[in-house]
């Protein structure tokens, strides 16, 4: 009479496992929710790369502008006035008969439309060579952080600073309130910076009357505490860059180990593939080209606008690079009132 009841027992405590569907069911459950947490990350991972791209396309404009802006803001600045009375004494300035674009003061602010030529850089394919088909500006003037003159003597300066960084070979602009010169160094001694007719491209002469005579015989000596500063020139434009890329370079002149000044080819900021340059003249009312500008002397802002594109060339839409166009407007320092 209980041998049922047994049976019933063993029936009711026999294990019951998941059915062929149930597992199914939930591997496909799992399986959405894998694809779902993968969808998140694909998608942060994106919002992050596009994210980083268009920071770094924002920081390299903003170093852009600002390397340029420096430029623009002292181009034709003696340090001392704006009365344009300058001596130009380098043997390949345009005194001498010389035509090299960074020994001629006149070319403090010039423009170059991409079909007018610019005769501080080549035009071609090859690193540091400027692209076919844009433009270029060309700025001249003294840099920054100019030093006191002490003593000045035919042809010797000395200044009241212990290391004011010049050396052999070095273009400097000296001026004081009556004018300014453009002279280079031809040695230096125990503090005493000499500028003779030796060197390259050196001096045509030694007198630095205003205005300039490169048969001149006399002498000027500047004023005490005028200022002594380096020359600034260089020239702005969008080049290849060695990795086939494009780059923002700036072609500038330096003193090398040889104590000879000469243009060289700085790399600024790459991913910088366009430039457009428009110019205020005093007096009117809109910038306007390179090939509209009526007299150079009289430009006092300069619109640039760079066109900049991502390192990452599939942080944007459809695996393309991120590319942002920007203006930036800079006035000339010592063309406004």
């Amino acid at each position: 009479m209980h041998a049922p009841r047994r049976d019933a027992a063993r029936t009711r405590s026999a294990p019951a496992g998941f059915t062929l569907i149930e597992l199914m069911v939930a591997m496909l459950l799992g399986l959405i929710v894998i694809a779902g947490a993968a969808s998140v990350f694909l998608a942060g991972q994106q919002t992050y790369r596009t994210n980083q791209a268009l920071v770094d396309v924002q920081e390299n404009a903003r170093v852009a502008f600002e390397m340029m802006a420096r430029d623009i803001r002292t181009a034709g600045m003696t340090g001392c006035d704006n009365s344009g009375r300058v001596v130009n004494v380098l043997k390949n300035g345009p005194f001498n008969g010389g035509t090299d674009w960074w020994a001629d003061w006149n070319n403090a602010l010039v423009g170059f439309t991409s079909s007018q030529p610019d005769p501080s850089v080549t035009v071609g394919t090859g690193a540091a060579q400027k692209v076919t088909g844009t433009v270029s500006l060309m700025l001249i003037g003294a840099q920054n952080g100019g030093v006191s003159v002490k003593t000045s003597t035919p042809g010797a300066f000395t200044f009241n600073e212990a290391s004011p960084g010049f050396q052999a070979g070095d273009i400097i602009v000296v001026c004081d309130t009556d004018h300014a010169a453009l002279v280079q160094i031809s040695s230096v001694s125990a503090g005493t910076y000499s500028y003779g007719t030796s060197g390259t491209p050196g001096n045509c002469t030694q007198d630095l009357h205003y205005p300039t005579s490169c048969s001149g015989s006399g002498s000027y000596n500047f004023h005490v505490n005028g200022m002594a500063s380096k020359l600034s020139a260089a020239d702005w434009y969008v080049g290849n860059n060695a990795d086939g890329g494009k780059s923002l370079y700036r072609r500038v002149v330096e003193t090398g180990s040889t104590g000879v000044a000469a243009p060289v080819a700085e790399e600024m900021v790459r991913g910088v593939t366009g430039l457009a340059l428009a110019f205020h003249q005093v007096g009117n009312a809109n910038f306007v080209a390179a090939d509209a500008v009526t007299n150079w002397a009289s430009v006092d802002a300069v619109q640039a606008t760079l066109t900049l594109q991502s390192s990452d060339q599939r942080a944007g839409t459809d695996a393309k690079p991120i590319t942002r166009t920007l203006t930036s407007v800079t006035t000339v320092r010592n063309r406004v009132n």
